[in-house]
């Protein structure tokens, strides 16, 4: 076995590079079958599993018959959508039919579910194959991923790094190439910020794109959302996944029209540029990848203005009313003769969260509703706001801070990404190059409630600009240092 120091460089097969749109024009011609593309992607997973821990199970019999189906379908120039035959992973935290749900707990029932959630039941209708079920810490309660029931997920950049958190097995799955679509959840950036550690494509929809049943505990900071390589595939699971469902009252009462990518021209484009995160300082290496980009916007012909947000000096201390109040919902919901099962660091966020009182959890919403308004209108003047999508690039796994950075939570060091979980924007990270030892850097780009078809489109603007910084892109696939297994 090959030690940490003599590590292993793999290149994942061409069919597990293949995008959405390259398979299901496979499909249509015969090329390619969706059994052996699942089986490519289910190998894969079983390769990357022993060194990355991005995977709770993988559902070999489930997959491959789900493929087969899929197979049929092409071969009668019937298939249910053009993901259809698409491996996908799927978050430890969406109720799956006849899977188990853990939340990356061992204080949950440990039996299957009988139903699918509505987003999980939109993407097997589309025809979605599900390969398997990706880590996150428990509840989704921090920026890093790891539990006690699961052990510690590595980053495929450098397995000594953590993907982020807390969707970071579906991040560390996208970017090895164990399956192309990848369901995350987003409460506080728990998918922009593996995203960027990990140089995928993460985007958190509009609040009520996505239908969200059962209801998170966090309540409506906590967004569903697609997690790929490129952007075209972010949209492609978007489309599948979304729509109305009565399940979810906080949804609005008609459903988001499809996304549908654009042509963007730079020209005259209204670009506001945040790049003073809400605590803290941004990493040099990350503001210079970030600050070439709006140069280039620049001299494309957009027009970029340097912002800040409304209400950034509070924006912390709104949020935590939420996430604490929220994980002292989740523990309330736990027999206590469980929670010494628990994550120490949950229990203590719960433990906050109880200490707060109606009165200021109901203040906070008044702020909440002032703050999302003047964000309202901030995007009114602005066609889309760009900053970094995480102000560092991957730390230590293990560690849920940066050693010697001094903050006291993953809000602290992640402060790009909360405030649009409060105003419920679209919001995706996109690759934005490698620091100088090899790590990705992301950048994220927010549009208008509703606007999700603006932000991808120039998501995808931006990709074209820079194709060789995404994944699926490139001649070659980087050099993914894969080592030992590791405790």
């Amino acid at each position: 076995m090959k030690s940490r120091q003599d590590p292993i460089a793999l290149d994942a097969s061409e069919l597990c590079r293949l995008d959405a749109a390259s398979l299901a024009a496979a499909y249509r011609r015969k090329e390619l079958s969706p059994v052996e593309v699942t089986q490519a992607a289910l190998d894969r997973a079983e390769e990357i599993q022993p060194s990355l821990n991005a995977f709770t199970f993988l559902d070999h019999q489930g997959a491959l018959d789900a493929a087969r189906m899929a197979e049929e379908r092409w071969a009668r120039a019937e298939p249910l959508s053009l993901i259809d035959g698409v491996p996908t992973t799927l978050k430890d935290i969406v109720h799956v039919e006849g899977w188990k749900v853990r939340y990356g707990s061992r204080a949950t029932d440990n039996r299957p579910f009988h139903h699918d959630a509505p987003s999980v039941s939109n993407l097997r209708r589309a025809g979605a194959v599900f390969i398997g079920q990706t880590t996150t810490p428990e509840f989704g309660w921090k920026a890093v991923t790891d539990s006690a029931e699961y052990g510690i997920t590595r980053n495929p950049w450098d397995p000594d790094r953590t993907p982020g958190g807390s969707s970071g097995g579906a991040a560390a799955a996208a970017a090895a190439g164990a399956g192309v679509l990848h369901l995350g959840t987003d409460g506080g950036g728990s998918i922009r910020i593996p995203a960027s550690f990990t140089g995928i494509v993460g985007h958190k929809p509009t609040y009520g794109r996505v239908p969200a049943y059962p209801p998170s505990s966090f309540g409506t900071v906590a967004h569903i959302g697609p997690m790929a390589r490129t952007v075209a595939d972010v949209a492609a699971m978007l489309n599948a996944m979304s729509g109305r469902d009565r399940k979810d009252w906080t949804q609005p009462s008609e459903a988001f029209p499809d996304v549908s990518l654009q042509e963007i021209n730079w020209t005259g484009k209204r670009i506001g540029y945040w790049n003073t995160p809400c605590v803290g300082g941004v990493d040099p290496e990350v503001a210079a990848a970030v600050d070439a980009v709006m140069g280039d916007l620049q001299t494309a012909g957009a027009i970029v203005t340097e912002i800040a947000l409304p209400q950034q000096d509070s924006l912390l201390e709104t949020f935590y009313l939420f996430w604490f109040v929220g994980a002292a919902n989740r523990l309330s919901s736990i027999d206590p003769e469980n929670h010494a099962l628990l994550d120490p660091g949950f229990t203590n966020a719960a433990r906050v969260g109880e200490k707060y009182t109606a009165v200021e959890r109901m203040q906070a919403e008044l702020r909440r509703a002032e703050f999302g308004a003047k964000m309202d209108a901030l995007l009114n003047d602005y066609d889309c706001i760009v900053s970094p999508a995480v102000p560092i690039t991957a730390f230590e796994a293990g560690s849920d801070f940066p050693a010697g950075s001094g903050v006291a939570n993953s809000f602290e060091w992640s402060s790009f990404s909360f405030p649009i979980n409060l105003s419920q924007q679209p919001a995706c990270s996109v690759p934005c190059g490698l620091s100088s030892n090899g790590l990705p850097i992301g950048l994220q780009i927010i549009g208008a409630r509703g606007g999700d078809a603006g932000v991808l489109s120039a998501a995808l603007a931006y990709e074209r600009l820079y194709p060789d910084r995404f994944i699926s892109r490139r001649g070659t696939w980087p050099k993914i240092n894969v080592g030992s297994a590791m405790e």
